[in-house]
């Protein structure tokens, strides 16, 4: 090899040592930055010498799709859980009075305590107070539903805004990424940008990321929608609802449904958004807090139907509600939905609103005061409130039951959704955490990175060797004195 071949080759070697010295620096500096990938110079010939290639990003792409997937499934059971967790917390736990249970457990020992002492104005209020209160705690459960189905709405529209943006600012990356790689420029750092992107819309959706020329990628749901492939995203639309009611629903169209590309897809498990925290908003909005409400609505309806029927109260008039009504009236069948909001006391037995308590021992309906002593009307009363009886309504499985019976039914079912979705987000958080840890052993090593860069610095330290005896020899062969 000639002099002049030494030189160059030398000459390249410290110029791709010098490289690889800022890589390992790059390397030790990101090793905590999320998105950062471990980078790696690619060397090839070039003539006598060595040329850097381009850099290579040390990355498993089925581990990242993995962890992903992990993200969104954490991330959907998360505000699941979160969810019905709150609206469980409403009904309470069964020792405390204030808990939905505890009401009914205090209106039948008031009923009871009434029926011992019929002449008692203090127990007739206490009834009355009783009463009220169960059918405010009622209300209360139904209006928290609703809050939480009106929260998940909401969130379901911070989630498509979060997507539209990001999937633009990933389209406009792919563009950038594009133009540096034609030009043969370093791209990583801007990969880097992007999978950080793509990693914040991943708890939203799962995402499988397809990879296109010139170091661009396309986006698709685990289903098959598409996000974005080519220059443009899809856009994704959706229109919050505002305030949500027992009557706003998706098929009476007063719910928006999430768009792609201007259609309407689904979010169940063969819906184009299946799975991850969007799918999981609109599950709890268009599905678990219907449920919640529809069971609610059968406890509110057997607490009228109950109370109203002739064995309750043979002095009511026919069609007359009984001691609880919807809004002062009687039930009517085709006005369930929504019943547990308008449960009410009725008014004649609420000295609130102009009513008298000592009609619970005299009846509804009862043309003049009866004997104060008489404890017959509060007894039928007490026996209904025990009797195991069907519900008229579909939304509870079928069996007899006393008000007691459906109260912790209605409970039970809300408990054992928000325990099974706790149950879900542990195991999915278990999951991610573990998918995080095994990207983490595949991260940076700084022990290594010290390594590679001394063995760097013995190639530089060569290659300058090699500089220095072709500087030598040439000025022995010119002739001059050193």
């Amino acid at each position: 090899m000639s002099l002049s071949a030494s030189l160059t080759a030398a000459l390249s070697g410290l110029a791709a040592a010098s490289r690889g010295a800022e890589t390992v620096a790059s390397n030790v500096a990101n090793a905590q930055t999320a998105g950062y990938a471990r980078r790696e110079l690619a060397l090839a010939a070039r003539g006598p010498g060595v040329a850097v290639a381009g850099t290579i990003r040390d990355l498993d792409l089925a581990l990242l799709g993995d962890r992903r997937r992990a993200d969104a499934d954490a991330a959907g059971a998360s505000a699941r859980a979160a969810a019905l967790a709150r609206i469980d917390a409403v009904f309470g736990s069964a020792d405390d009075p204030g808990s939905l249970i505890g009401r009914i457990a205090r209106f039948g020992g008031a009923l009871t305590a009434a029926a011992g002492r019929p002449d008692s104005t203090i127990r007739l209020a206490d009834l009355t107070d009783a009463a009220a209160a169960l059918a405010a705690a009622v209300r209360t459960a139904a209006e928290a539903v609703q809050a939480a189905r009106g929260e998940a709405d909401r969130a379901v529209a911070a989630d498509v805004a979060l997507l539209n943006d990001t999937l633009a600012q990933v389209a406009d990356l792919n563009a950038a990424i594009a133009s540096e790689t034609a030009r043969g420029g370093d791209a990583a750092t801007l990969t880097d940008q992007r999978q950080a992107l793509i990693d914040r819309i991943a708890p939203v959706v799962p995402l499988r990321m397809v990879p296109r020329a010139n170091g661009t990628v396309a986006l698709f749901t685990m289903t098959g929608g598409i996000l974005l492939d080519g220059s443009r995203p899809t856009t994704v639309g959706f229109t919050p609802a505002g305030a949500v009611t027992p009557e706003t629903t998706v098929e009476g169209g007063a719910l928006a449904r999430v768009t792609l590309g201007g259609t309407a897809v689904g979010s169940g498990p063969d819906g184009f958004l299946a799975g991850g925290r969007l799918a999981a908003n609109l599950a709890l909005r268009d599905a678990d807090g219907p449920a919640v409400q529809d069971e609610l609505d059968a406890l509110a309806r057997d607490l009228i139907e109950r109370f109203s029927a002739p064995a309750a109260d043979p002095t009511l008039p026919p069609g007359d509600p009984g001691v609880f009504t919807d809004a002062g009236l009687a039930f009517d069948i085709g006005r369930e939905r929504g019943l547990a909001q308008r449960l009410a006391l009725n008014a004649l037995v609420d000295p609130d609103a102009g009513g008298d308590p000592s009609r619970w021992r005299d009846g509804l309906g009862a043309a003049s005061p009866g004997d104060p002593g008489a404890a017959d009307q509060l007894l039928r009363l007490a026996d209904t409130f025990a009797e195991r009886r069907a519900t008229g309504s579909a939304a509870l499985p079928a069996g007899l039951r006393s008000v007691t019976g459906l109260g912790a039914a209605v409970a039970s079912a809300a408990a054992a959704r928000r325990i099974a979705a706790e149950d879900a987000s542990a195991f999915a958080a278990a999951r991610g955490t573990a998918l995080r840890d095994a990207e983490a052993a595949r991260g940076i090593d700084t022990d290594r990175e010290l390594q590679d860069l001394l063995r760097i610095e013995r190639a530089y330290a060569a290659n300058a060797q090699v500089v220095a005896t072709v500087d030598r020899m040439l000025e022995i062969l010119l002739g001059v004195q050193g």
